[in-house]
């Protein structure tokens, strides 16, 4: 089993919200109103953790390592949108979420293959990791700053978790897992060749109540997220490349080939079928 090892290793650096934020170094004006709007939509991502564990934990009925993750995963995920809570709450507490916000992102997911969303995932925490450096990087407040960059380093070690379940996953089913991954890989890699950043957040998951099936759709601006990508926190292509190389470097070690390139990896994937 890989849970009690994860447990041990993310356990040791776990962050404290009361003693790891710096939240007597705030500054008031260094904080904009845009800035605080965008922290609010954040939040309310933050918390679409809660429908994605319960899909995780239905669609892995038949594998309780993983499900036992989901107790740390999901534990973290929330902690996230509860610390930029926390900063409005502090800060700008007209702009805290209401209850009824956060449970509008809460909805039901279609089944999916636990492969293809394992690695789905895998994509999404190595996309956040960047998406939240630029963000602490755009940020001028102190405390945001930091929190962003603490969040982040979140996403890059529950990468490396989902890295670990997809190694062992290649041990139990083998060209079925590389298949199910690099199919996912070339779509999640190939973002800058689509009309919005590929992330869990604005993919279609529940059919029957489409177009109400996204997170981003539910939120109180669904516009929000492609304006904080392209007009706010700046990611531009460079900030994006540097997302198809992390995951073009992970399919490398995970496949044991080198993949430079997203064509590289599809002909890989063409392969195995």
């Amino acid at each position: 089993m890989l849970y009690p090892e994860l447990f041990k290793q993310l356990e040791s650096v776990r962050w404290d919200m009361g003693k790891d934020i710096p939240w007597e170094t705030f500054q008031a004006g260094a904080l904009s109103d845009e800035q605080a709007q965008t922290i609010k939509m954040n939040a309310i991502t933050e918390w679409a953790a809660l429908p994605a564990t319960e899909m995780f934990l239905r669609d892995n009925r038949d594998d309780s390592d993983f499900s036992a993750f989901m107790s740390i995963w999901f534990f973290e995920e929330q902690k996230h949108s509860l610390v930029l809570m926390e900063y409005l709450r502090r800060f700008r507490p007209e702009l805290v979420p209401t209850e009824q916000e956060l449970h509008d992102v809460r909805f039901e997911f279609d089944p999916a293959p636990p492969l293809e969303t394992l690695m789905l995932h895998f994509c999404g925490e190595i996309r956040l990791n960047h998406w939240y450096r630029r963000a602490s990087e755009w940020h001028t407040e102190p405390v945001i700053k930091k929190i962003y960059a603490t969040l982040s380093q979140d996403e890059a070690r529950h990468g490396g978790a989902y890295l670990r379940y997809m190694k062992r996953a290649i041990g139990n089913f083998g060209d079925e897992a590389r298949s199910a991954f690099a199919k996912v890989g070339v779509l999640m890699a190939s973002a800058r060749r689509t009309a919005q950043a590929l992330h869990p957040t604005n993919l279609h998951v529940n059919k029957a109540l489409f177009p109400q099936d996204t997170i981003q759709s539910r939120l109180p601006n669904p516009e929000w997220l492609e304006h904080w990508l392209d007009k706010q926190i700046d990611f531009d292509a460079v900030w994006e490349s540097r997302v198809v190389e992390r995951i073009l470097h992970n399919m490398s070690l995970l496949m044991e080939q080198s993949f430079k390139t997203v064509q590289e990896l599809n002909r890989f994937r063409k392969s195995l079928v």
